[in-house]
């Protein structure tokens, strides 16, 4: 027998959208780590954010929210009761007019008549009760009566079993026969089951003889019980939420369902054999609903199954419970309640959470606790670089020196041939500017010699470079402590990629200093400690330059106040506020050794303390260093343009040639 292919409705959304994207997502989870969050809480902010093109899990909570809320407003429970009364209104009308007709009728008969039909009770269930027993004489009449019986049992019955109420319209005797059947078997298999009996067998000849009353297709007892107790503790909860008027009517025209009283001690029966194989069910819960639309039994059940349905989810999409995981969006329920776009946008959630801590994005240390890799460092790095590029003008990406030979490397420009250049002809611009020529001059030869051009290309050396970070308590106070962190690992991007010869060390200074690895700056808790050790991280620096003597020294200092610290000679931190003159001494010196190593000196002056900037002023002009006072926006652009730029005898002096024309026309002061 040949295998069959059995197709369904693809569920995937667009079948011909690009993959999840993960730069976004590292980027936002690289800033909030930056900002002190750790990688777990930054990439589910994420997910409860979303990204551009991209629904986060707060925007699927709120539109839950808004679903539920717009049920509970549209909706009342009176639509059982209201139908019963305008079947009733219509059968005592169709009668009266039938008795008015009627001339054969004895009149005393006819008064009589009129007398019950004028005295009948006030309420539908009573009404109902009492002209159980009268003899109709309009057919009408009669068939709407008897639709109150037909609408009660299928209301009782859709109440247990979706879809009951369609399915028994114009049913016969024999349709209810087999509904009774149907409840006497399934409460003996539940009887059974409840005492521990192996009930297996017994369930697959329920199935067997019943199994279209249950178009789910349970597999076994614990999947019918599951389907079977949510919808009668939605039907409860519907109770529940019913005032006692409603509750007594309804009683009492359940008397009257199909007129069978055996279909109530049945319903009766599963109800109380679902509630204690079942007691961890929402039985007691309950809501308000003060709409407009009338809910009938049936469809009633079906919005509080909905209700539960948008609470659990609202509790899935939260995230906020132990070992939470966005495996645990029900993307059927979600599809259900908002629709397929909303059950896409969650699985795109999901994989994206998969791809972050599959792809080596993110990984556990030793402790348990979630980490960035070096792989997402790099990543991230990558992107605060792109972001620098942006910002920064002119030339940019090497460094120049006078000398150029053909032992450098191509800068990319080019420029007319001189005598004794050695450097590669650019064969393209100099046929180029051979046809070009001769467009002019037909009868002219080729190439001459002032066609050619010759690539320029540029020698680079090593450099030994300290990034100073101030981390004192004032650049997390006054919002500069992100900032700070994307400028070193746009840097330490930057060296490792594009310029593996040089030496880079960072370094953080609050009351004291220390070298750090980048891995471990960017995780760096905001410290609260007062402090500024500029003397300390001078020593640093210069101990790092001391141990590449063949390299150029470069000093990038980033701080937003003078120093209040430094390292008496016993090691100890002496602190003093404001600057002690032995504190600024002792950093002057340090800073004074720099310039001696022959440290190409850059500050970065964040704030606008006049006290600040006479200092760094001062301290500048000892070195013949350079000043900038940069908007934190450009913090990473300035930093990374100064240390392209600061070479002893690149062009344009230290400031860099063509990177000091940007920081002018970026509207920074430079000293």
């Amino acid at each position: 027998m040949k295998d069959r292919t059995r197709f369904r409705r693809y569920e995937g959304g667009d079948p011909l959208a690009p993959p999840v994207d993960l730069a976004e997502a590292l980027d936002a989870i690289g800033e909030d780590v930056m900002a002190g969050y750790s990688p777990e809480r930054a990439m589910q902010e994420f997910l409860r954010r979303g990204g551009k093109d991209q629904r986060g899990l707060d925007d699927l909570a709120r539109r839950v929210a808004e679903r539920r809320r717009e049920l509970l407003q549209r909706h009342n429970l009176d639509g059982t009761l209201q139908e019963v009364k305008e079947l009733l209104d219509r059968a005592v009308l169709e009668e009266r007019k039938q008795l008015a007709r009627d001339a054969m009728m004895d009149d005393a008969d006819r008064d009589f008549r009129e007398m019950q039909l004028g005295n009948l009770p006030s309420s539908p269930a009573a009404a109902v009760s009492e002209l159980s027993s009268y003899d109709w004489q309009s057919r009408q009449a009669r068939e709407d009566y008897e639709k109150i019986k037909d609408l009660l049992g299928r209301e009782m019955l859709e109440q247990r079993f979706s879809g009951m109420k369609q399915a028994l319209e114009n049913a016969t005797d024999e349709d209810r026969a087999r509904v009774n059947e149907m409840l006497q078997d399934l409460n003996q298999l539940l009887d059974a089951h409840r005492r521990g009996e192996d009930t297996d067998e017994q369930f697959q000849e329920f199935m067997d003889k019943h199994g279209d009353f249950f178009p789910e297709r349970p597999g076994n007892v614990d999947e019918l019980l599951d389907s079977l107790a949510q919808r009668a503790a939605a039907a409860q909860r519907m109770r529940n939420s019913m005032t006692q008027e409603q509750r007594d009517e309804l009683d009492a025209l359940a008397a009257q369902a199909f007129g069978s009283p055996e279909l109530m001690d049945s319903l009766s029966q599963l109800d109380s054999n679902l509630q204690a194989l079942r007691p961890g069910e929402d039985w007691g819960g309950s809501e308000r609903m003060d709409g407009e639309e009338g809910l009938g039994l049936g469809d009633g059940t079906g919005v509080f199954q909905d209700l539960a349905d948008l609470d659990q989810l609202s509790e899935q999409l939260s995230q906020s419970y132990g070992g939470a995981r966005m495996d645990d969006l029900d993307l059927d329920a979600l599809s259900r309640q908002l629709g397929d776009q909303a059950a896409v946008d969650a699985r795109t959630l999901q994989q994206l959470e998969k791809a972050l801590r599959d792809s080596g994005t993110l990984k556990r240390d030793s402790s348990g606790q979630l980490r960035l890799t070096p792989k997402a460092m790099r990543q991230l790095g990558k992107a605060l670089l792109r972001d620098v590029a942006q910002r920064l003008s002119g030339r940019q990406g090497q460094r120049d020196m006078d000398k150029a030979g053909a032992a450098g490397e191509r800068s990319g420009a080019t420029r007319e041939w001189a005598f004794g250049d050695t450097e590669p002809w650019d064969v393209t611009r100099t046929v180029l500017n051979g046809v070009l020529r001769r467009a002019g001059d037909p009868t002219g030869p080729l190439v001459e010699i002032g066609d050619v051009e010759v690539q320029e290309t540029e020698a680079r050396t090593q450099a030994a470079v300290a990034l100073l970070v101030d981390t004192s308590f004032s650049m997390a106070m006054d919002g500069r402590w992100v900032p700070m962190k994307r400028t070193a690992l746009a840097l330490h991007t930057l060296i490792r990629s594009r310029f593996r010869g040089d030496h880079l060390q960072l370094i953080g200074f609050g009351r004291h200093a220390e070298v750090m690895e980048i891995e471990q700056l960017t995780a760096l808790d905001a410290m609260w400690d007062k402090g500024t050790n500029l003397h300390h991280a001078l020593l640093l620096a210069n101990r790092h330059f001391r141990k590449h003597p063949n390299a150029q020294p470069v000093l990038l200092i980033v701080t937003d106040g003078e120093p209040t610290s430094h390292l008496e000679p016993d090691g100890e931190v002496w602190f003093s506020y404001p600057p002690h003159p032995l504190t600024v001494a002792y950093a002057v010196r340090e800073l004074d050794n720099a310039g001696r190593l022959g440290a190409q000196t850059t500050f970065f002056r964040l704030g606008e303390d006049p006290g600040l900037a006479r200092f760094i002023d001062s301290m500048a002009r000892r070195v013949d260093g350079r000043v900038v006072a940069p908007e934190l926006d450009d913090l990473g652009a300035a930093v990374v343009g100064s240390y392209l730029g600061s070479r002893r005898g690149s062009a344009g002096g230290p400031g860099g040639g063509d990177l000091g024309g940007w920081f002018g026309g970026r509207g920074f002061w430079v000293g």
